[in-house]
């Protein structure tokens, strides 16, 4: 029986095995804890499907493997049941956990029909993805295809069956679509700009006394997506000012009267959630030949941990009250510093917040998080000078808050439409708790 490094989320490339649970020789049981792996987004236990002996250990404690990749083996009768019983379960997602599925699989069994059309299914992948995620997980022609890879292509117009994979038993990688893109040359007639290279800034920084760090999956991930989102998505930003005098004034109150406390940016989630919920062309997110407009406001909050960055989703944002909306947050915060987090509660969503403000960060813009179409970056709140009616001065409680837009899914007059709605949420607070 192989054991297979399993893939948590469909953007999820690759694993860390962190820590081996047991070690070659051991008899294990079914459900038994078998190692420890993290991912860029989360850090979890792998328990086993089967019961045997440990024959096998190909990957040791630090390596990062592609998911999918074989990291054990297990050997014994009772591995061999189980792996038939895995086999039958694997046809019918309700008798079996999904990661489960992913885990363990049979590369040894014989090929099962599915019911219905004839069509045979690989032991080794027998998890089919929704159609809806960029297409299906086994090709026309049954080439394997990852997540990502499939992403990927489907946002570069690439026909992924024409490729020639590298993974493990010829999966289709990323890797794979990301060596097919043709880059186009500059107008000029010169080469297409690209990044320094490694061995170069080596060469640069070879007499400089400094410590190398490597990137570990998270920092890989952020950098990736972060090129991908500037390179592929056409950013615009606006720009406002917002009173938060009479926000402040409530929040005090309600702090004081009330045990739960909320903060700014608890009052700013909110308010942005109501504000997509009053412009709904804008709470809709990029899907490659069409857009999809959201009914609800499922709306990300950065949340910086060590070593990169979180945007875990609070859902339905619009129909929660401050309290729950803080309360998700501070847990939803907790969970990601832990890196403790579910796929399913990064993934997805329409728009994010990204708060500086208690940083003292006046004013910034925030990159977009695909395929959402906005996110709203919060300078801090502080006290500024207004003229009044009669030509004098009073001073005001203000924060500059940046709105980072998708132009294919927004346009200029929409995303103002969008601010002018959370500016004058904001400004009349009460709105947000009635």
């Amino acid at each position: 029986m192989d054991v297979l490094m399993p893939q948590l989320g469909e953007t999820v490339a690759e694993g860390k095995l962190t820590k081996w649970l047991k070690k070659v020789g051991d008899v294990v049981a079914a459900g038994e804890l078998l190692f420890e792996i993290e991912t860029d987004k989360t850090s979890m236990e792998v328990p086993t499907m089967v019961g045997g002996v440990i024959i096998e250990i190909r990957v040791q404690e630090g390596e990062t493997v592609p998911v999918s990749s074989i990291v054990a083996r297990i050997e014994g009768e009772n591995a061999g049941e189980s792996a038939s019983r895995s086999q039958t379960a694997a046809i019918s997602p309700a008798a079996t956990p999904p990661l489960a599925v992913a885990v363990m699989q049979t590369a040894a069994s014989a090929p099962v029909a599915q019911p219905g059309p004839a069509r045979e299914i690989d032991p080794f992948n027998a998890v089919v993805s929704p159609a809806k995620n960029f297409g299906r997980a086994t090709l026309p022609g049954g080439m394997k295809i990852t997540p990502l890879a499939r992403r990927l292509a489907a946002q570069s117009g690439i026909d992924a069956s024409k490729l020639q994979g590298s993974g493990p038993h010829g999966r289709i990688t990323a890797a794979d679509v990301s060596r097919s893109v043709v880059v186009p040359a500059v107008s000029s007639g010169g080469s297409p700009p690209i990044g320094v290279t490694a061995d170069q800034v080596m060469a640069i920084y070879k007499d400089v006394p400094h410590r190398e760090i490597p990137l570990d999956g998270m920092r890989k991930t952020i950098a990736r997506r972060l090129v991908e989102s500037k390179q592929t998505v056409p950013h615009f930003y606006l720009t406002t000012d917002v009173s938060i005098e009479e926000l402040l004034d409530i929040r005090t109150r309600i702090n004081a009267s009330v045990a739960v406390r909320v903060s700014v940016n608890d009052f700013v989630v909110k308010a942005y959630a109501l504000a997509l919920q009053k412009v709904p062309g804008a709470n809709s997110v990029f899907a490659g030949d069409r857009v999809l407009q959201l009914e609800q406001s499922d709306v990300g909050v950065a949340v910086s941990v060590e070593g990169g960055l979180f945007t875990p989703i609070v859902r339905n944002a619009q129909a929660k009250s401050l309290s729950t909306i803080s309360a998700e947050i501070k847990d939803l915060a907790s969970r990601a510093k832990e890196r403790k987090l579910t796929p399913g509660e990064y993934q997805g969503g329409s728009a994010a917040v990204s708060n500086l403000g208690m940083l003292g960060v006046r004013e910034f813009a925030a990159i977009i998080n695909p395929p959402q179409a906005t996110i709203l970056a919060v300078g801090a709140g502080e006290r500024r000078p207004v003229e009044t009616e009669g030509g004098g001065m009073r001073w005001e409680s203000k924060m500059t808050v940046t709105l980072s837009v998708d132009h294919r899914v927004v346009d200029g007059a929409l995303g103002a439409e969008l601010l002018a709605a959370f500016k004058a949420i904001v400004e009349n607070p009460l709105s947000i708790l009635l």
